[in-house]
């Protein structure tokens, strides 16, 4: 129960006291002598309930109802002003969160905008490049054909061929421009390799009647060697004469080379030909 309606019960007990005071007062002070009674007078009927008393009931009972339907309406517009009080703070949060987001893409379109010029600016330079690159992927070609040529005779079938597959490449239109120039570099890079392993392998020496099947040992580009497989004749490539020269002297040094490049040895000092420097020619 409400203090409301406490307060109004309070009143309500109060008029009633202070209203029937009065009457009971009066009946006591107004109360006549008794009379002798008379054989045949009639009994004195009692005395009727004054309307005043009803009538402050009803008016009490009146506010009564008007004071809890008057608290049940604040209660309500309580409960109203609460929720839209909840539902602007959460318009202000979502205000500043929209905010922040919204700063935060203007700053990712920034970005975005700058990335995009950069791009076009290698777009310009990739065209620019690709002018200068169509021409020079051929004479690159060239050199490394050149280059194998003159170099010491190992792995030439396999060599040539990776030259010719190249060269085959630069006529596709579907091969992009910088695949063909990734895949001359690695070219490039593989012969690189060769001067700095050592290697052996199978393979023919010598043509027609006279082709043999033998090992072949290669140092890097410093020595290539061969042994026949019963291992009775052993050789080399003579740069300066360019052909092969048989030195059995190199038998030693050709079987720990072969034991080198398998790696069944740790590397060590190998006796292998090398040719003897020369003057360069201004």
């Amino acid at each position: 129960m409400t203090h409301v309606a406490k307060r109004s019960r309070a009143a309500l007990a109060l008029a009633l006291a202070s209203l029937l005071a009065p009457a009971a007062a009066g009946a006591q002070s107004a109360e006549p002598a008794p009379a002798p009674a008379a054989a045949d007078a009639p009994a004195a009927p009692a005395p009727a309930p004054t309307g005043k008393l009803d009538a402050a009931v009803k008016e009490r009972i009146g506010v009564d109802d008007a004071s809890r339907a008057s608290q049940k309406r604040i209660e309500q517009l309580d409960d109203e002003t609460q929720k839209l009080l909840a539902e602007y703070r959460k318009a202000v949060a979502d205000q500043e969160s929209y905010g922040a987001y919204a700063r935060q893409l203007e700053v990712q379109v920034r970005s975005q905008d700058e990335e995009i010029a950069a791009i076009h600016e290698q777009l310009l330079e990739i065209e620019n490049t690709s002018r200068e690159i169509s021409p020079l992927m051929p004479k690159m070609l060239d050199t490394l054909d050149q280059f194998v040529k003159l170099d010491l005779p190992f792995l030439g079938e396999e060599r040539a061929k990776r030259i010719a597959g190249l060269r085959q490449m630069m006529d596709r239109a579907d091969v992009t421009l910088a695949e063909k120039y990734r895949r001359i570099l690695e070219a490039y890079q593989v012969e690189m390799d060769y001067g700095r392993t050592i290697e052996t392998y199978e393979g023919e020496l010598g043509a027609g009647d006279d082709a043999r099947t033998v090992q072949f040992l290669r140092v890097g580009r410093v020595a290539l060697l061969y042994q026949t497989l019963d291992g009775l004749e052993t050789g080399y490539w003579d740069a300066q004469q360019t052909k092969w020269v048989v030195d059995d002297r190199y038998a030693h040094g050709f079987k720990e080379g072969i034991a080198v490049a398998k790696k069944s040895k740790a590397p060590e000092m190998l006796v292998v030909p090398v040719p003897a420097p020369k003057e360069a020619k201004s």
